[in-house]
């Protein structure tokens, strides 16, 4: 069984002593945090010091996690139990579209030379001799790209404690409004300390999901450090499901196995450059780049942005997403441009009348191939068609809907 192991450790807080649960990839980040600020000045040094408190934090809900898991391999520890089982047969048959999420990702519903479109049509003379051109110079995947809009549901988060993004009854009820409005892909968390949801909201979102969209996809969020948080996505009827590199550390590859082996697709998510490589060495498809530093407990505005280039080009197996803290379409924008498949949006989507306003800036056009980020063109927008347009344009309202703006 795949297990993480915490260690407590006595950390000497001035004349008193708090006991913080740690793990050797903890004192990793620590070591890290310590070796940034050690040239800073004494601003940041005062930032370093408060933010300590910050860290107990991740630290302690993993340490939760754990012990609930505990709980929970307990309660399906019969051999014919569904969640047990799950985790216990690879996957032999394929019970609903293969890849969902990947396809979601990608878009590929939307491409009508893709025989994943409903209306998919035969290429014409002209695409198939273009195709061959490409093809003669090396640039046969560089084609046009469509983004991908991903909501992350949740009514609250450890990144920002104590506040509260959303009120609802259930989060089917919002992945049913945003999957009608147009994204992607949604993040249902399923940790009710963290995130105040829970497992029951994940299988009423997957219902609700599939009534209105056979193309959508739904992802489990949740602090996974337990093989049997597989099983429990997997039983719901997720599609997917979220690891974060910075909880799992070296055992990341062994859940991307598991993973692979049941039939569930994951995303990764990642913040430094080592993440990324860890991730991209243990063959994870799909990686997300977030902003949130979870071990130093603070947003990096840039980060995502400054990591771009460490994947392939267009068309690659490697389907690479950017989030954390992204409120504005400028942003979603040029993370897209320079080479991203699509944005995770979070809390600036949850309760906002801008939810709109944000998907349709990021699926209502096209983007350069990826090899092209390079070439200073992130202002240069495309339609659908593929044609430029007059744009950037902004605050612009659309005949007939009630939303304040269109990008």
């Amino acid at each position: 069984m795949i297990r993480l192991t915490l260690f407590l450790s006595t950390v000497i807080i001035s004349k008193s002593f708090i006991l913080l649960p740690s793990s050797p990839r903890v004192t990793n980040a620590n070591t890290r945090k310590a070796s940034y600020y050690s040239n800073a000045g004494p601003d940041t040094a005062r930032i370093t010091s408060s933010s300590t408190c910050l860290f107990e934090d991740l630290h302690g809900a993993i340490y939760r996690k754990e012990h609930e898991m505990k709980q929970v391999n307990q309660q399906h520890s019969s051999l014919s139990d569904p969640v047990r089982m799950a985790i216990g047969y690879a996957l032999e048959g394929e019970s609903r579209t293969p890849l969902k999420l990947a396809k979601a990702l990608r878009r590929t519903y939307d491409d009508p030379f893709s025989p994943d479109n409903p209306n998919f049509q035969e290429k014409t003379k002209e695409e198939l001799g273009r195709e061959e051109k490409l093809l003669e110079y090396g640039m046969a995947d560089a084609v046009m790209r469509r983004g991908s809009f991903i909501v992350d549901i949740k009514r609250k988060s450890l990144s920002r404690p104590g506040e509260t993004y959303a009120r609802y009854d259930d989060a089917s009820m919002v992945a049913e409004a945003m999957v009608r409005l147009g994204a992607d892909v949604v993040f249902v968390n399923v940790d009710y300390a963290s995130y105040g949801g829970d497992i029951t909201e994940l299988r009423s979102t997957v219902k609700a999901v599939r009534r209105v969209s056979k193309t959508a996809a739904v992802v489990m969020k949740d602090i996974v450090v337990d093989e049997i948080q597989l099983g429990l996505a997997k039983d719901a009827g997720a599609d997917g499901i979220l690891l974060i590199a910075s909880v799992l550390g070296p055992a990341l590859s062994n859940f991307l196995d598991l993973a692979t082996t049941i039939g569930l697709e994951t995303i990764v998510e990642c913040h430094t450059r080592n993440e990324v490589q860890a991730a991209l060495d243990a063959l994870a498809q799909n990686i997300m780049v977030s902003n949130y530093d979870r071990l130093q407990q603070r947003y990096y505005p840039d980060q995502a942005y400054k990591l771009a280039g460490m994947f392939p080009g267009s068309g690659g197996p490697i389907i690479c997403l950017a989030g954390g803290g992204l409120e504005d379409t400028n942003e979603m924008k040029k993370l897209l441009a320079v080479g991203y498949d699509g944005v995770v949006v979070g809390r600036a989507a949850m309760g906002s009348a801008r939810a709109p306003e944000f998907i349709r800036a990021v699926r209502d056009r096209t983007l350069l191939p990826a090899e092209f980020s390079q070439w200073g063109l992130e202002d240069v927008e495309f339609d659908m068609d593929g044609n430029v347009m007059a744009g950037p344009r902004s605050d612009v309202p659309i005949p007939g809907d009630d939303s304040t703006s269109f990008l």
